[in-house]
């Protein structure tokens, strides 16, 4: 039990840590970001009873269309809305790049407490792929939820709600795009690795745009 653990919380652990440290500026206190892992992780619960209902009672029997609504929208609405209820508006949010902290925690608590509730049920064998493909592309949407989140913060271009809009539906967009791709049987390996490397390739231009925008965030509040 302790091997699967270990192999469960990891990967998330691994991630948070990466984004966490790539704060050049102020970093978020610590104890905040294990609050929002922790939501994430809570939310595990009900969405996955969510899911279980709507596929017991089978209103959704088109495999794409699930990708879309029970998995997509239902994961990343409810994460986008505790940050937008519980972080969006808190002080400590005080640079764009917070935002992709913030997104990327509550995605990775998501990820991992399902990410071990898998391992529990299928085995350790298992750890490696998932560590590659939902831990990852999880802590990816929350990197462009927390983006765009972190644009609308800050009133980016005067695009406040084109941005607070993004946030949700750019990360629920490709949420979906990636649970259809694991319905198309055979195949799903062949399409996944491009769309992996090009969200890859996408956040980390989000997560460098991030650092110029909290770069020059920062230098205009000096200016006064």
């Amino acid at each position: 039990m302790f091997g699967i653990l270990s192999a469960g919380i990891a990967p998330g652990l691994a991630l948070i840590s990466y984004f966490y440290l790539r704060d050049q500026y102020q970093q978020e206190p610590i104890l905040n970001v294990f609050k929002v892992f922790m939501f994430g992780a809570i939310l595990t619960f009900p969405v996955m009873f969510m899911q279980y209902v709507i596929i017991e009672e089978d209103f959704i029997n088109n495999g794409f269309l699930n990708s879309f609504i029970s998995a997509a929208f239902l994961e990343e609405f409810f994460k986008w809305f505790i940050l937008f209820l519980a972080i969006y508006k808190h002080a400590d949010f005080d640079e764009p790049y917070d935002g992709i902290v913030y997104g990327a925690a509550i995605s990775l608590g998501f990820a991992t407490m399902e990410n071990i509730l898998y391992l529990v049920s299928y085995g350790i064998k298992f750890a490696f792929g998932r560590a590659l493909l939902p831990v990852s592309s999880h802590a990816l949407f929350g990197v462009l939820m927390g983006y765009y989140l972190g644009k609308a913060k800050f009133n980016i271009g005067g695009k406040n709600i084109i941005w607070l809009v993004s946030s949700f539906f750019v990360p629920f967009i490709l949420h979906g795009f990636y649970d259809s791709i694991l319905v198309l049987g055979k195949r799903w390996l062949f399409y996944m690795v491009p769309f992996m490397l090009c969200l890859w390739y996408i956040s980390l231009r989000k997560v460098k745009h991030a650092h110029i925008l909290t770069r020059k965030h920062n230098e205009e509040g000096t200016a006064f």
